[in-house]
């Protein structure tokens, strides 16, 4: 069991990695890149909004993903779907670096970078659900808190991927070669990395509880609906516990590259090494917090990390205005150290929600629902406060209302550290039979 656990985390860890490299290398090239190479005839600051414009269209396609991922999950099986998100998700990101420019083609460059920005937002719709869903369902519930925060790790890891990446593009060229053809590069390699997982995820078993519910014929048709239907406060919660984890993160991981070298005048360079060094703080931080989570309890952990982030936002903007390198790292890394204690229990959290039968379904809905209100406006709504105000004051004061609400949603859960999924699945047996099913 054991073997087969570890087995089943790596391969989690490496497919949920190469998919959010695609997905983040998006965000970042956004940043520095699409707003000169797709929108070059907009002043700095509006071809950045119409550049980040493109990048929320991953995050409202990711909700249908997490619908279609979904259905089909919790009625075929985690492992099927995972595999073909990271194959649509390859596809997409491996066209992005073969796309023509503005200069070349006129308003097609940007036509066609939405489209494969929407598939992008579609494959990663099913990833995250399929991804944690079948290491949760492989772990034992004393330590689920910890194995499940592993596909959560794979977030950072994915991210410190692109910005190591696009730092290393960055460093050996100059601004002239890494705006006309090296920025391809990095989406090209995706190409290289989906074969590395696809050979890692072909390796995996299916989750042992969903494999129980197939042997007893008790899939569901429609699984989304019975989630609506019957756990609304359960994605009303799930909601909520996203919005300012969501909103905080893309603030620090995309907004503040914009405002780094765009407002405070530092380099391309300097941005991304922040952002590298956060990423890996990111990425270990992450189990220690779904650890932490196992034995205090996830609501505590979760609470904490909002608690952290609402109160950091102000000092965060005051660092990145000093224009130091060390005060930009400073604010990146706390940043995302505190997100990391909202992110590491919340793959468990969102899962011992729901039941198995609607478990896929019910996760992926509570989980990217949210973000097309959280994190596909937030670089926007940012660039918009900026712009109106003349001041990153009011970009805290959003991040910090965000995080509020994720301090309430943390609160009001219910604590769900160490319950079996069986005894999660009984006790809505035992609730539909004292219903009459209702």
């Amino acid at each position: 069991m054991n073997r087969s656990l570890r087995k089943v985390v790596m391969a989690s860890l490496i497919g949920t990695t190469i998919e959010w490299y695609d997905f983040f290398l998006y965000g970042t090239a956004a940043a520095l890149v699409f707003n000169r190479q797709f929108f070059p005839n907009a002043e700095p600051l509006t071809g950045a909004m119409l550049a980040f414009s493109t990048y929320a269209l991953g995050f409202l396609a990711r909700p249908l993903g997490g619908l279609v991922f979904g259905h089909y999950g919790d009625r075929i099986g985690r492992k099927k779907l995972l595999m073909f998100s990271l194959v649509l998700m390859g596809v997409a990101t491996v066209l992005i670096g073969c796309l023509p420019t503005y200069h070349q083609v006129g308003i097609l460059a940007p036509t066609l970078l939405i489209v494969l920005r929407l598939l992008q937002g579609f494959a990663v719709g099913g990833e995250w659900g399929g991804a944690v869903l079948i290491v949760a369902e492989h772990a034992d519930a004393a330590r689920r808190g910890f194995w499940s925060s592993w596909p959560q790790a794979g977030v950072g890891l994915g991210n410190l991927l692109a910005a190591g990446v696009l730092a290393l593009m960055a460093a050996l060229q100059s601004e002239d070669d890494f705006l006309a053809w090296g920025w391809r590069i990095p989406f090209l390699l995706s190409a290289v990395l989906i074969a590395i997982g696809w050979w890692v995820r072909m390796s995996i078993e299916e989750s042992p509880v969903f494999a129980e519910l197939q042997r007893e014929a008790k899939t569901q048709p429609a699984p989304a609906l019975e989630a609506m239907r019957k756990r609304p406060a359960a994605l009303a919660i799930g909601a909520g516990l996203r919005l300012g984890e969501n909103i905080s993160y893309y603030i620090i991981t995309a907004f503040s590259i914009t405002y780094v070298t765009q407002v405070v005048g530092l380099s391309r360079q300097t941005a991304l090494n922040a952002l590298l060094i956060g990423s890996a703080a990111h990425f270990l931080c992450i189990p220690v917090f779904g650890a932490l989570s196992d034995r205090i309890g996830r609501r505590w952990v979760y609470a904490a990390g909002a608690l952290g982030t609402g109160i950091w936002a102000f000092p965060f903007f005051n660092l990145l205005d000093s224009a130091t390198t060390s005060a930009v790292i400073v604010a990146i890394v706390v940043g995302l150290l505190l997100h990391g204690a909202m992110y590491g229990p919340q793959a468990a959290f969102l899962s011992e929600m729901f039941p198995t039968r609607m478990r896929y379904s019910g996760v992926s809905l509570a989980y990217q629902l949210t973000s097309i209100v959280a994190g596909s406006l937030a670089p926007i709504i940012a660039i918009a406060l900026l712009q109106s105000t003349g001041s990153a004051f009011a970009v805290a004061v959003y991040v910090a209302c965000a995080a509020a609400v994720t301090f309430a949603a943390a609160l009001i859960a219910r604590e769900t550290r160490g319950k079996p999924f069986a005894e999660i699945d009984g006790l809505v047996r035992i609730q539909n039979t004292r219903t009459g099913g209702r």
